[in-house]
């Protein structure tokens, strides 16, 4: 072979080698480019092994679902509202997200909420929608659609503990009379009746005692009616026992976590959470129970409660893959809870019967006691509607709890809270 052939015959194979790998180049990209991507927003439901779990069953979705691929990302409660508003407005909204329990209808004002009628449609179909607690479906329902869709329950219960109260030969307390005495009675040394943060949580324990006196931020027909007898009869109630110091006085300071374990140590003999706080409580567990439901003054129970949810947004290029996911998750989910310690409980039937829930006291009382008395933030109006997502986002009763916290005047704290509520509602 001479010089000639030789270069020739090197250089169809050089070109054979670049053609081969260009084409695996080709078949690699197409493969990837075939993989749908999923963006998944979670709000953080519980303590840290709630995230772990959740991520590891998005793992088994991908897993499950070569072809459909979710990256999971954890949302923290700071600042939250702000989070998502920005989201949606710079177009950088995921695919889908939790979120808090009216957060879906304001998002459905600004256009960015993809309706779930479909979903819903499909789920009564094959009657797995019977498989949801009773109400829980149509709550969802804002300006004629769907606009989510429910997977828990979040709701406030009152805890107090057992061993201050036997050793101080105190009886559980059944009204809101018994509860000041006992609280005034028990602060004494470094411990207090009550510990109530500043933050949301807080703000948990002044919608809880209005609706618990019968009180309601708004009429039936959705009219803003905050300065209502009842409510602020709950309000002063709340005031008197803060000025009666018998509410921790750092409370202002705290945030939900600093005032959980204020009680978890022993140092407050009641306290407002939700019902995973017995899977926080580890040893002290022993020594805490539910309080059963207290009759405000007037004879009324009640406690703030929310259906949280799964949207999904407009900005979602892959609705048919991000269905699957959704309905996958929805399916799946009970790990959230028996590995998770999900503070909610769930609104599938079937994930109750679990032993988890079947076999545990506090969340069997809880589902027997307290979620038949919630009542949600627009109470007494029907449906969400997008103020009350506003009302909660913006810290309007967060600034008012704080206000009351530091023993600041009354009237002036409440005037402020009103006129800032108004703004929001008009």
């Amino acid at each position: 072979m001479n010089q000639c052939s030789r270069v020739r015959q090197q250089h169809l194979s050089l070109k054979t080698t670049l053609t081969s790998l260009f084409g695996l180049f080709l078949s690699l990209f197409s493969l990837g480019s075939a993989q749908v991507q999923i963006d998944y927003w979670d709000m953080v439901w519980g303590p840290p092994e709630y995230i772990d779990t959740a991520k590891a069953l998005v793992d088994q979705f991908n897993q499950e679902h070569p072809d459909i691929q979710v990256t999971y990302t954890s949302v923290p409660w700071t600042n939250w509202y702000q989070t998502y508003v920005t989201a949606v407005g710079s177009g950088t909204a995921p695919c889908a997200s939790t979120g808090a329990g009216y957060q879906a209808a304001q998002l459905s004002d600004f256009g960015a909420i993809r309706p779930m009628d479909d979903f819903i449609e499909e789920l009564r179909a094959s009657s797995e929608a019977d498989d949801f607690t009773e109400g829980t479906i149509d709550t969802l329902q804002y300006n004629g659609h769907y606009v989510a869709l429910p997977w828990g329950f979040d709701i406030r219960v009152w805890y107090y503990r057992k061993d201050l109260l036997d050793a101080a030969g105190i009886a559980v307390p059944t009204n809101w009379e018994e509860l000041k005495a006992a609280a005034i009675a028990l602060t004494q040394d470094d411990t207090y009746g009550l510990v109530v943060p500043s933050d949301t949580l807080g703000t948990h324990n002044l919608y809880t005692l209005i609706l618990n006196n019968g009180g309601a931020l708004f009429t039936e027909d959705g009219q803003l009616d905050f300065t209502s007898e009842r409510n602020l009869e709950a309000l002063q109630f709340f005031a008197d026992l803060v000025n009666e110091g018998a509410v921790h006085p750092a409370s202002a300071g705290y945030d939900a976590d600093q005032a959980r374990n204020v009680f978890l140590q022993g140092n407050a003999a009641f306290f407002l959470d939700g019902p995973g706080l017995m899977d926080r409580a580890g040893d002290e567990a022993a020594n805490i129970a539910v309080l059963p439901p207290i009759a405000g003054p007037h004879g009324d129970t009640g406690t703030i409660r929310w259906v949280n949810n799964i949207m999904m947004y407009n900005q979602c290029e892959h609705v048919e893959e991000a269905k699957t996911f959704l309905k996958w998750w929805s399916q799946n989910q009970l790990p959230l809870w028996t590995e998770g310690n999900n503070g909610n409980l769930p609104v599938r039937i079937s994930f109750t019967q679990d032993p988890y829930f079947t076999e545990n006291e506090t969340r069997s009382y809880v589902f027997e006691n307290y979620i038949p008395i919630g009542k949600t933030t627009g109470y007494a109006a029907t449906g969400i509607f997008p103020a009350l997502n506003e009302i909660e986002g913006e810290g309007v009763m967060q600034t008012l709890v704080h206000d009351l916290l530091q023993g600041n005047d009354f009237q002036a704290s409440i005037d402020k809270a009103k006129a800032r509520l108004e703004t929001i509602v008009q």
